[in-house]
């Protein structure tokens, strides 16, 4: 007999995951922040700082996005509309955040926080250097 195929979850197309990504490219750009490069991750669009990951569309309306621990269960505590995270990001230092809930403003600051965590050192500085001028 058999075994049945395991259900898989349904592909997302990168064209449906546009519409959504247009506005945290927008949150990105609002940030004024250097060193954010669009890149693809899993297939799906996908930002980095300098290289290193900052986030990427998961499927359409939800974003990862880099996030330290304590933060992360601050913000699926207290924002659980927005933030929560599935089985495979536990203990991962990445928030699942819906788009559809999150204001603009939150948003921006949200890539800003994840900028500042995933940001090279050198880069830091300079922008902590430029802000003082």
């Amino acid at each position: 007999m058999a075994k049945p195929t395991p259900k898989k979850r349904p592909a997302t197309a990168p064209s449906d995951l546009i519409p959504d990504f247009k506005r945290v490219k927008a949150g990105a750009k609002a940030t004024k922040l250097p060193g954010i490069e669009e890149a693809t991750s899993y297939g799906t669009p996908s930002m980095k700082v300098k290289g290193k990951f900052l986030l990427r569309m998961r499927e359409p309306d939800i974003l990862v996005l880099m996030c330290s621990l304590e933060e992360k269960e601050f913000l699926m505590q207290n924002r659980p509309k927005i933030y929560f995270e599935s089985d495979h990001y536990k203990g991962w230092p990445a928030i699942l955040i819906r788009l559809s809930k999150i204001k603009d403003d939150e948003l921006t600051h949200r890539i800003a926080v994840a900028w500042a965590l995933q940001a090279p050192k050198k880069l830091l500085a300079e922008v902590a250097g430029s802000k003082k001028k």
